[in-house]
Order: C-alpha cells, then sequence, then structure tokens
C-alpha cells in the first residue's frame, strides 16, 4: 500500500541518506557514473487544483517516473543511494512504496529509497508529488536531478540535464512532459479568466492591438519629446563628418560617436559639420539635448555630457534608418524621469562579465542610466572582497558540499558541480571594469547585498571562514565576522523556505561585517573614478527571526522593542551609518516602510514592489510623502522574470502577474499608478479597481521607474538576453517619455477596468507607431548579439488558408506535417496541423514554433 509522507517528517533510518553521507558501499564510481547515465527520469505535471490531501490553501499534482536501468549493482539495488532535487515551491509530501521525501534547504529535496526495499534493475517507480500553489510553467521544474552514494562523487542524472535547440538557442528541459491540458493547468481558481495564448488566441491579439496608420518618420526609441520638421536639402553623413566639440571632452561621448559609427558614418575628420556645445547654463534640462539639422549642418546643444552623448545616439538610430541622409529637423528631447533603472539579479544565478558589458551597451542605447546590480542574495555573492575571501570563493559556487565548507549546496537545480556557468563571481578587476564599462556611457551601478534576511550565502560563507579560523588555532579573528549568534535558538523559515538565512541585527560582528564589504566597495568604486553614492540595502522578506537571540533579548530591553521593530531598527541604523559616509541608503518599500522615517536620514530611496491592485499606489505615495525617493518597481509590470506570454513553454514565475509583455509594460502609467486599472486586467484577468486613499501630497513625483530581472529560472546569459528584451525597450520608452494619453494625476481618484479615464483609442494609435519602430531596433538588438525573444505568431486556419500575424513584423516561416519550412507572405492553401515559427530579421535564429489546426 503506497503512504502519505510529509516533506521533512521522514523517518531517520539507515536509509540512502545515511549511505549518501559517507557510509561504506562497494559501489564504484564508474558503476555510479553509469547508473545515472541510463537512469530514466520523468517529470509531469498533472494538476493544478486537485482536491488536496493534506487540505490548505490550494497545491498542485505531478509526477516523477524513475525507470531503473537493466543493469543494476547490489549496492543500488539495496537503496545505498540518494537522489537530490530541486522543487522552487514547497512539496507538501509524496506518495510511494519505494521512497521517503525529505526537506534540505531552501528548495533542495532528497528522495531515498526506503529501508528495507530490494530496487529491481529495469523497474520502473512512479512517486506522487503534491506542493503548494501551482505549476503553469514546462520551466518551474529544475533539472540537474543528481545521485550521491557513499563517498563517491555525486553524479547528474543525465535525463534531467538541459538541452539546447541548436536552431533557437532556446534551452528545453526534456525530462519534463509537455503539458498540454487547459482545463488541468491552465488556472488554479475558478474565478481565473486566464487562458493559454494559442496560435488562433496570439492572432486575436496581435489584430486587435494593431493600428492602420502611416509609418513613423522619426524612429527613434524612446520617442523624443519635440519633433519639428524643417525645410531644406538631406543632410548626409554617409561619407563622414567634420565633428567639434565645445564643453565636453570626446571620451565623454566616444560610446555614441561609435554608434555613428555603426550606423554608417565613416568618420569624423571632414564631411557636414556636426558642432556639439555643452553648457550648463544653455537652458536645457539635464540629460536632454537640442538637435537641429539644417542647411547641411548639424547642431547639438546640451547642458551636460549625458545630453550631448543622448542626443548623438538618437543621431545615430535615424541615420541608420534613413541610410545617413538625413531630412532637416528640429528635435527638443528631455527625460520623464531622472531614474530610469535596470535591475539585475546574478546572485541566484551567475551571469558573465561579458553579458553585463552587453546590457550595459543596450541600457546606453536606450537611455537608461541606472544599473541595480544585485549581488549577494541566499543562493550567492558574486563580487570579491579580499578582506572576505570566503565570500566569493565559498558564497560564488554551488556543489555538493553538504558540509559547505567549499561551496554552497545546490539550489534552483544548480547541480552537483562547481564548474558551470551558474557558479562564479567578478573579481574586483572585474567589477572596476563594469564600473568603468558604466562610466563611459552615464550610467551609475548600484551594487546590492541583500539584509538582513535574503543573507544565506554570506551567512554561510562566514560560517565556513568560522571553522578555518578555529581549525588554525585563532578564535578571536574567527569570531569577528560570524554572522549567526550560536545561542540564539530561534526556528524560522524564510519566504523561500530557508531556515538560516538571516544575520543577527544584534551583534556587532553584523555591522562589522556590513562596514568591511561596504568599504571594500567604495574603493572599488573611487579606482574606477566614479564614487559610491547609492547602496541597496534590500531590507526586504525579513523572516521571524531573532526572538530567542540572547543579544537580540538584551537589546530589545535597552531599547524597548519588540521583535518584530528589530528588522526596522537594522534598516535605521545601517541607514544612517552609510549617510555618515556619504552615500544614500536604498531599499525595498516593504522593510523601508517599516521604520520611522524620523529615525531615517533625509536622502532615502524606497523601490516600490507591493502589487498594482494590492496597494502599490497607497505605498508609494505613503513613501513620497515621507520625503523619500521613490522608484517604482511594481512586479505586476516591471518584473522581467514573469512569463512573456500565458503559454506552458514561456520560462518565468507568475505570481505577480500571468504574463507581462512588451504591451503591458509600454502602456504602463508610472506617475498615476491608479489608472493603470483603467486598462489592466488583474492577476485573474479580471476587471479591477484601485481607490487612491492615500493620495499624493500636491507637488510632489516620484524619482523614477525601475525594471527588475530575478534570476531564480534564468540559468544562463541568452536566457537573459530572452527575459529582458525586447521588454526593456518598453521600459525605456515609459521611463523618458510621457504620452498625451496618459492621464494626469488627480488626487482621490478612483480607476475602474475601461471606466473611459485613459484615451484607449490615443494608447493604441502610439503602441502602433511604437511596433513600427522596431523592426529597426530589433535588428541592432541582433547585431549587437543579443538573442531577444521572438514572439511565435499568431496563426489561424480559415477556409483551409492559414492566415498568420506578429508582434513586431518579423519574417515568418510554416510548414505542414513531414514538409520543410517554407516562408510565408501571405494566406496560403494548406492541410492538417500546420506549425509556424517567425525568425530574426537577420534569417540567423528562429523563435519557438507553436501549431495550428490540432
Amino acid at each position: 500500500m503506497k503512504t502519505w509522507l510529509l516533506a521533512g517528517v521522514a523517518a531517520a533510518m539507515m536509509s540512502g541518506a545515511a549511505w549518501a553521507q559517507g557510509a561504506p558501499v562497494k559501489l564504484s564510481q564508474g558503476e555510479l557514473d553509469r547508473f545515472t547515465a541510463d537512469l530514466g527520469y520523468r517529470y509531469t505535471i498533472q494538476d493544478n487544483k486537485p482536491a488536496c490531501p493534506q487540505g490548505g490553501n490550494g497545491c498542485f499534482l505531478s509526477e516523477i517516473e524513475v525507470r531503473l536501468p537493466q543493469t543494476l549493482p547490489d549496492d543500488l539495488a539495496a537503496g545505498r543511494f540518494t537522489l537530490y532535487a530541486s522543487f522552487v515551491t514547497r512539496l507538501l509530501g509524496i506518495e510511494s512504496d519505494q521512497f521517503d521525501l525529505k526537506f534540505i534547504n531552501g528548495d533542495l529535496y532528497t528522495l531515498t529509497p526506503k529501508a528495507g526495499v530490494k530496487l529491481q534493475a529495469g523497474q520502473t517507480i512512479k512517486i506522487k508529488v503534491w506542493g503548494e500553489g501551482q505549476f503553469y510553467s514546462a520551466y518551474y521544474p529544475m533539472p540537474n536531478v543528481y545521485a550521491v552514494s557513499g563517498g563517491l562523487k555525486a553524479a547528474t542524472i543525465a535525463a534531467t540535464k538541459p538541452v539546447i535547440d541548436p536552431e533557437t538557442g532556446l534551452e528545453s528541459l526534456p525530462f519534463v512532459a509537455p503539458m498540454t491540458d487547459e482545463a488541468k493547468l491552465a488556472t488554479k481558481h475558478a474565478d481565473d479568466l486566464t487562458q493559454w495564448l494559442t496560435p488562433e488566441r496570439a492572432f486575436a491579439q496581435n489584430a486587435a492591438r494593431t493600428v492602420v496608420q502611416a509609418k513613423p518618420d522619426i524612429v527613434i526609441l524612446p520617442t523624443p519629446t519635440k519633433v519639428i520638421w524643417l525645410k531644406g536639402a538631406a543632410v548626409d553623413l554617409s561619407a563622414g563628418v567634420k565633428l567639434t566639440l565645445k564643453g565636453v571632452d570626446q571620451a565623454q561621448v566616444q560610446v555614441a560617436l561609435d554608434d555613428l559609427k555603426y550606423a554608417g558614418v565613416m568618420g569624423f575628420k571632414s564631411g557636414p559639420k556636426v558642432m556639439v556645445n555643452v553648457d550648463a547654463k544653455s537652458g536645457v534640462a539635464p540629460e536632454g539635448s537640442g538637435l537641429r539639422i539644417e542647411n547641411g549642418a548639424i547642431t547639438i546643444t546640451a547642458s551636460d555630457a549625458a545630453g550631448a552623448a543622448y542626443a548623438l545616439t538618437s543621431l545615430a538610430q535615424q541615420a541608420a534608418h534613413d541610410k545617413g541622409k538625413l531630412k532637416p529637423v528640429l528635435i527638443e528631447d528631455a527625460p520623464r524621469l531622472p531614474f530610469r533603472g535596470l535591475h539585475v539579479d546574478v546572485a541566484r544565478n551567475f551571469h558573465s562579465k561579458a553579458e553585463m558589458l552587453k546590457i550595459i551597451d543596450q541600457m546606453a542605447a536606450y537611455k537608461l542610466n541606472k544599473l541595480h546590480f544585485h549581488l549577494g542574495e541566499d543562493e550567492g555573492w558574486r563580487v570579491e572582497i579580499k578582506a572576505l575571501p570566503e565570500l566569493a570563493t565559498v558564497g560564488g559556487t554551488r556543489c555538493h558540499d553538504p558540509n559547505e565548507d567549499v561551496c554552497l549546496l545546490p539550489q534552483l537545480g544548480a547541480g552537483p558541480d562547481a564548474d558551470t556557468p551558474v557558479n562564479g563571481y567578478y573579481s574586483q578587476a572585474d567589477y572596476i571594469e563594469i564600473l568603468n564599462h558604466a562610466k563611459a556611457r552615464h550610467i551609475e551601478v548600484i551594487p546590492s547585498f541583500d539584509m538582513p534576511g535574503h543573507s544565506r550565502a554570506a551567512v554561510r560563507s562566514m560560517e565556513a571562514r568560522y571553522r578555518r579560523l578555529m581549525a588554525e588555532g585563532k578564535p578571536d579573528e574567527a569570531s569577528l565576522y560570524r554572522l549567526v549568534e550560536p545561542e540564539d535558538t530561534t526556528v524560522y523559515d524564510s519566504i523561500q523556505h530557508y531556515n538560516d538565512n538571516t544575520l543577527n541585527v544584534c551583534i556587532p560582528a553584523t555591522y562589522r561585517f556590513l562596514d568591511t564589504v561596504i568599504d571594500e566597495v567604495a574603493a572599488m568604486h573611487a579606482a574606477a573614478g566614479v564614487p559610491l553614492i547609492k547602496y541597496h540595502i534590500g531590507a526586504d522578506e525579513t523572516a521571524g527571526a531573532w526572538s530567542k537571540s540572547p543579544a537580540c533579548q538584551k537589546l530589545m530591553a535597552a531599547e524597548k522593542l519588540e521583535a518584530k521593530q528589530l528588522s526596522a531598527y537594522f534598516i535605521e541604523k545601517v541607514s544612517n551609518r552609510l549617510a555618515e559616509r556619504g552615500i544614500e541608503a536604498a531599499g525595498w518599500s516593504d522593510g523601508m516602510g517599516h521604520t520611522d522615517a524620523a529615525r531615517m536620514p533625509k536622502a532615502v530611496q524606497s523601490n516600490i514592489w507591493s502589487g498594482l491592485f494590492t496597494g502599490a499606489a497607497a505605498e508609494a505615495h505613503n513613501h513620497a510623502n515621507r520625503g523619500w525617493d521613490v522608484v517604482i518597481s511594481i512586479p505586476d509590470t516591471f518584473y522581467f522574470d514573469i512569463p512573456q506570454s500565458v503559454d506552458p513553454m514561456e520560462r518565468g514565475y507568475d505570481w505577480p502577474s500571468r504574463v507581462t509583455d512588451t504591451y503591458e509594460v509600454f502602456s504602463f502609467i508610472p506617475e498615476n499608478i491608479p489608472a493603470n486599472a483603467s486598462w489592466l486586467k488583474t492577476i485573474r484577468h479580471q476587471p479591477g479597481k484601485i481607490e487612491d486613499a492615500t493620495p499624493l501630497k500636491a507637488g510632489l513625483t516620484f524619482k523614477g521607474l525601475q525594471g527588475q530581472l530575478w534570476s531564480e529560472t534564468v540559468r544562463s546569459d541568452a536566457q537573459v538576453d530572452y527575459m529582458l528584451f525586447p521588454r526593456v525597450l518598453g521600459l525605456a520608452e515609459r521611463a523618458w517619455h510621457k504620452s498625451a494619453w496618459e492621464p494626469a494625476y488627480k488626487a482621490g481618484e478612483t480607476y475602474t477596468y475601461d471606466d473611459g479615464k485613459v484615451d484607449r483609442v490615443a494608447q493604441a494609435k502610439d503602441w502602433q507607431t511604437f511596433r513600427d519602430k522596431m523592426p529597426v531596433h530589433l535588428a541592432a538588438l541582433e547585431a549587437a548579439g543579443v538573442e531577444y525573444r521572438i514572439a511565435p505568431p499568431g496563426a489561424r486556419i480559415v477556409g483551409g488558408k492559414l492566415e498568420v500575424n506578429t508582434e513586431f513584423a518579423h519574417p515568418v516561416e510554416y510548414r505542414m506535417a513531414g514538409g520543410a519550412w517554407q516562408s510565408y507572405t501571405g494566406p496560403v492553401a494548406v492541410m492538417g496541423v500546420v506549425e509556424v515559427r517567425a525568425r530574426t530579421f537577420d534569417g540567423k535564429r528562429a523563435g519557438r514554433s507553436s501549431k495550428v489546426g490540432e
């Protein structure tokens, strides 16, 4: 009879778990390697709304199918092995006669053969798995399940390794069964109206978002503030120009000049005059410019070097489109918001220096000026701190080391091997190179190591340091940076299910650690010639730690605090310590909001990440009313780890939204948050309402807008490109340009879906103008090596003919069963099931295909 087993309560018998930790076995490394090479492993998501045996607030049901090899050594047949697997949601239990489930930490679990079970060669074992929440995506299951036996080297099950499609460059997880049952898998709640974006539905969506209008003459993105066409002959830049700079060094605009070269301008010593004049007293807004093309010459006026560089970048975009022959025009431009940010998480999964340099290049191309560089998390620490080498050497790597002396235990499907792309860190030289690259492009780098929660990599690295120094007979030195208090018996569970990821905020070592890290990071910034002026402390999602810490009990008594106030105490203390160094503290809004504004420095940044329909407007207004710099970072639309369509073959988390495509990013209204209820539906695709119950004080504005890429499901540089682009262009448009259809903020106003308070017709026309510009910019991304997402085409079969449309006018191809791919040029007669896909404009890469007519 199958047994119901809750995660974490497996019996501590002499089963595979004990054997996995070093008990002697006769098994050889070669036999274990062959076992993992031949083992069959299949994961099927069966139902997102089953009746849950354990009760509670809902669950999903899945199945693991293990097919044992035809040859099974005695130790393995006796169950002397353990499988390690990552699950990004909490498992509630399994049903199995053969295996026990045990929770390790975070998302790591083990499956161990039950004591006394005799496994048979060739046997197929099915394990029912119950978990919290839902699995809407075939990319939710984590790859690289691995086996451990005795003291042998852990070996990854070959069947669970990701595979890259050479035509698309996209990762697939062959061990995950296709998700095809929309009724069981697409939604969880009875009132959820979300549907999968099938080709037929995509066709209807693309058609509904299409407006027939004249193509734009100006292709510059973000859209300039004002364009006035002038009379006269075109100016031909293709043979070169004669460049004159005044008030600015060439190095400050060199990147933009390089853009002009890429656009076809042959050089800068002869040809039509291009005069760049930077004068702080010019009256031009910061980062803004005046660009005049007239009478055979080009004049750029700006008040700072950034404005001049942006104007040259705009000139390069238009020159590339017009093949160097520019019509006379006056373009006046200035940014809507001073903070135009992109957050990139390299902590959950590492991303290379080359990828970060490429991202910075594209940020500059689209006038984004703040890189929120997330370098420290539970799953990894990603920059070298020479005073504390274990931070990088231990905290920067995940591998199978149960003691965590040389690496952290695997999370997020990292697998047991240290030498994989998800591991790594930036040396100080690397970090300084990134800073210099950003400096040349007028981008400020804002480093972030999340604290006091989300800090497991730091905590465990410092524990490894402690053990090393204790073994060397240096107890005093060992304790200097120990981030936990041994006598603290508090038991807690973080939002990502870690029980050891929070710094103790009541001990001096924590603040000594933070000072050391900040001082070294500041020194790197100084070496790059860019002072550290802002540091993001995180401060979010602090678990219920410290209640049984003797140090905290003493502090609470002295300061008359409760345990729930300790997080705010930490944020206030750290923020003021940063202010003493001339560094502004930034943090996520939930943590920052718990502080007493009177105890915080005057200059504070709060990133608003409450849900759009669950309090974002009130929180943003409240924090702005405190006098803080508010940066809108709302997850519904600006978390770029969310899927880009409702499709089980799209990567990403879905807790804040089921879909965020470029249209939604483009259409967001950042300075009037409640107004977004007029056009955007809730997470369950229902009309919603936002009441402005906490109005913004008159005269106040928000500081900026930021997009966020978190990396739990993003394991490669190519996947970073896929998730960021083309959505980043929509982010840049909204952060830089305010459209006429956006209603001005009116205190106390309430908005509901389709209430007429947003001009949807004008919004649609503006989107169409943006769409019409996109082929030029997507082609530029291709030339820069950016592997952006190519949306699957919309498709339908009407009267036996295939009809296709696309999001951004990509070339399309189709094939019938057994046939070759053919270019689609218009409605064409087809038979049976037809597969369609789009390609890049250069033809080098295909997008994901879909089928119509099934």
